[in-house]
């Protein structure tokens, strides 16, 4: 993942800032690593010794001293709670809201019930069983979101399906289409997809499609309508 590799950098630039406190130390190696990231919280975590940093839709932590970098979840064993996912969680809610409804495909369910964000790939076998099956989401109550996680990567013949998809008169119609191996006609314009991937990266997301509840927890693969509605129930 790209993440692991970035995480990697912030790592190493930590030890250059040994010398100043815990705090200044991770706060300069943010800032040269990532200069773009924005830092919404730096706080030291359960675990002393370690900061808890907070970035959109990721938790990493990093050692007092500027050494090390732990990219992982921190679990309550006691309580048998897993601490850094209830926050990431809230984290992924907060991501979504800032790419907005707007820079989505939506499905709405005529009694929506409850409403899911989902990264997809046109070319995705599972994506795209899920999607014939869409009348019985909706009519389960469940509302899709769609985003796109070509997996492929940018400049494939997946990213520009989706691209062509978004620029389409008819989004939803276009996506049904290519869903069913129809090739979309080949159009450009300002489009979100890329800001998708990099949400999708930060999620970590390993495979589509990767589905994402109203709670901000992650279903990975294709859940069919009957077990997804069960799943949102029991949230």
């Amino acid at each position: 993942m790209k993440s692991f590799y970035k995480y990697t950098l912030l790592a190493a630039s930590l030890c250059a800032f040994t010398s100043v406190s815990a705090n200044e130390a991770v706060k300069a190696a943010l800032t040269k690593a990532m200069p773009t990231v924005k830092i919404e919280s730096l706080a030291p975590s359960q675990i002393p010794g370690l900061q808890e940093v907070v970035i959109p839709g990721a938790i990493f932590y990093i050692s007092d001293d500027g050494k090390y970098l732990v990219q992982g979840h921190l679990i309550n064993i006691e309580a048998k709670k897993d601490i850094t996912e209830e926050k990431l969680a809230a984290l992924r809610l907060k991501a979504l809201e800032g790419v907005g409804k707007d820079n989505m495909i939506i499905f709405k369910a005529e009694k929506s019930k409850y409403t899911v964000s989902i990264f997809t790939d046109i070319d995705c076998g599972y994506c795209r069983k899920l999607h014939s099956e869409m009348d019985q989401y909706l009519a389960a109550g469940i509302s899709i979101q769609y985003l796109f996680f070509p997996r492929a990567g940018k400049g494939s013949e997946s990213y520009d399906k989706a691209v062509s998809v978004w620029c389409a008169k008819d989004r939803k119609k276009a996506l049904t289409a290519a869903k069913l191996d129809t090739d979309p006609e080949k159009k450009t314009c300002d489009n979100p997809i890329d800001k998708h991937m990099e949400l999708a990266d930060i999620f970590e997301t390993r495979g589509t499609p990767m589905i994402i509840t109203e709670k901000g927890n992650v279903l990975p693969g294709y859940v069919p309508a009957d077990k997804l509605l069960k799943a949102l129930a029991s949230e």
